[in-house]
């Protein structure tokens, strides 16, 4: 939006007069400011400060993102490694009805999830996502504990892809040395992170495009070999379903119809996880154009084809092979675990190991290159509301806040803790401390949603207002709260079973919790922050200034694109 700089009011959104509020909702430079639009030596001013959508961001970051890019972030970073290698595991846990239904469920909630976050970051489509929604919605100090939980999350999650990589090549090249990956992904990673966010955008939809593609081989080919299509073997059908039978028992906890639903239940939150990432699409929303259109309909479209693809995917596995299959307990990390690869080999496909090993690389690649992203932008937004130094809030010339990205570049250096056995230990250890991040960050979402519902309906105004809205949400969000919080309290029940602790288990199920809590505590009480009244959330500013910015008119796809714009439109 080309609007002159010395136009704008300089007061903060919610200090300044209401009816200068609305043009300032996306900041402007005081005068006396000294800021190098856009430059390598920003000199930072502190504009940012009290304002939801900030000058800084309006102003530095670059909208390079398409609407068939936020979509296809969203796929990227769900489907991944569990998918391809996972599926087998909760089989083989809860059997094939039970991780069909286990997998169903989180689905719903992964509906829940998308749309609120769709309606609340179509309003206000700022760096960080939900993270900043939480400040605006809910409480300054909810920001900051989950801002700073999802940047260790992703600091720690890049080393950790990097080190799966390092696994999955291992599986062509076991003499070759795990330093040469870890330097070779390092370097590619970070050139992605210094670059133009359009380049991110290409390489995570082509990216997406390869998993979508494999997914959908992998769904014909097990149809295939079930049915008995490939020379040399019989039709399986739903034999695996009556013999060993449609559930397991989580033995030896509990056996009979108890034990049963125990095997779904520990499947179930597994299956979060597997959903991870979804979220991510909203994370660089200042950089998307159009996000009042692009980011409802990324929304939409990655609940559909993502819930789709699990559950097919499961469904086919869960007749593929049979819940008691010893090879389903393979841990190697590589293609052998795959029920996919189990069952082509099966079938005598020699080929199909390598093919799931190369798109697994080029997943966890994915995952890493999303947790620089994400993890960038939220330390940006983080540094935009004075909750880190402003130094993070220095961009290049093409909208690259470049500080974040070299400290996540320092951190990649982890990944060589893995050439030592102990490191690798400890390692592993700080990545299990954020594996319950993602039920937190599904929660806030949750909450920011039900929060901007019912501040809506506290100042009398019209929910249809919103860019957009669906009048059944509020219900979904209530709902899926509370069920997201049992999930995450129960995540880690095995270890409170009689002979069943396991150190590493309860620290990746629980420890996450005290210590966005204790973050959060200590934000409020340092700096005195209250919960947000819902009568004080700027909605009236938020709205004028979303109907003053109209999204660019739609270019109709033609050609080819529009033959496979199916996939992410």
């Amino acid at each position: 939006m080309d609007v002159d700089e010395e136009s704008r009011p300089t007061q903060p959104l919610l200090a300044m007069d209401p009816k200068d509020q609305i043009s300032s909702h996306y900041g402007a430079v005081a005068p006396g400011r000294d800021v190098e639009t856009g430059s390598a030596s920003n000199k930072i001013g502190d504009d940012h400060d009290g304002d939801l959508v900030t000058s800084n961001e309006n102003r530095d970051l670059k909208r390079g993102l398409q609407q068939r890019h936020l979509s296809m972030l969203g796929i990227a970073g769900a489907i991944g490694t569990g998918l391809f290698l996972g599926l087998g595991s909760a089989v083989a846990t809860a059997g094939p009805l039970g991780a069909l239904l286990a997998y169903a469920t989180i689905g719903l909630l992964v509906c829940a999830v998308q749309f609120a976050l769709g309606e609340v970051a179509a309003l206000l489509p700022v760096t960080g996502a939900f993270v900043r929604h939480a400040e605006f919605l809910v409480d300054p100090a909810l920001g900051f504990a989950i801002g700073w939980n999802l940047v260790y999350g992703n600091i720690l999650s890049i080393p950790a892809e990097i080190t799966a990589i390092c696994v999955l090549f291992e599986f062509w090249w076991p003499d070759i040395s795990p330093a040469v990956w870890i330097v070779v992904f390092m370097v590619l990673t970070a050139a992605i992170g210094f670059s133009f966010i359009r380049v991110f955008g290409e390489i995570e939809f082509t990216f997406a495009v390869i998993k979508i593609l494999l997914v959908i081989f992998l769904i014909i080919l097990g149809l295939v070999i079930n049915l008995g299509g490939i020379p040399g073997t019989e039709r399986i059908g739903f034999r695996y379903w009556q013999d060993p039978g449609p559930f397991v028992e989580l033995l030896p906890i509990a056996s009979g119809n108890w034990g049963k639903f125990l095997g779904f239940w520990s499947v179930m939150t597994g299956a979060v996880f597997s959903f991870a990432g979804v979220e991510s699409l909203a994370m660089a929303a200042a950089e998307a154009r159009n996000p009042k259109r692009a980011i409802p309909r990324a929304c939409k479209r990655v609940f559909a084809r993502i819930v789709i693809f699990y559950i097919l995917a499961v469904l086919i596995v869960g007749m593929l092979v049979a819940s008691n299959d010893e090879r389903l307990g393979d841990d190697s990390g590589t293609a052998a675990q795959s029920p996919f690869v189990i069952a082509a080999s099966a079938a005598g496909i020699s080929a199909i190991p390598s093919v799931v090993n190369a798109v697994v690389i080029t997943s966890a690649w994915s995952a890493s290159n999303q947790a620089l992203l994400s993890g960038t932008r939220v330390l940006y937004g983080l540094a935009l509301k004075g909750q880190a130094p402003k130094i993070f809030l220095r961009t290049t010339s093409w909208g690259v806040p470049y500080v974040c990205v070299s400290l996540f570049c320092v951190f990649m250096c982890l990944s060589f803790m893995s050439l030592s056995n102990d490191a690798y230990t400890v390692f592993w250890w700080l990545v299990d401390l954020t594996a319950a991040g993602v039920l937190i960050s599904w929660s806030t979402i949750l909450l920011n949603h039900l929060r901007l519902k019912l501040a809506l309906k506290k100042q009398g105004i019209d929910a249809s207002r919103l860019p957009w809205n669906n009048s059944w949400t509020f219900y979904s969000s209530a709902v899926a709260l509370p069920f997201c919080i049992l999930v995450l309290l129960t995540g880690g029940f095995t270890v409170f079973c009689e002979g069943q602790w396991d150190a590493a288990s309860f620290v990746s199920s629980y420890l996450d919790i005290p210590l966005v809590l204790g973050a959060y505590l200590i934000w409020k009480f340092t700096k005195k922050t209250k919960v947000v009244s819902l009568k004080s959330i700027p909605l009236d500013d938020a709205l004028l200034q979303a109907d003053q910015c109209p999204d660019e008119p739609e270019e109709k796809a033609k050609g080819l694109v529009k033959l496979v714009s199916w996939i992410w439109d």
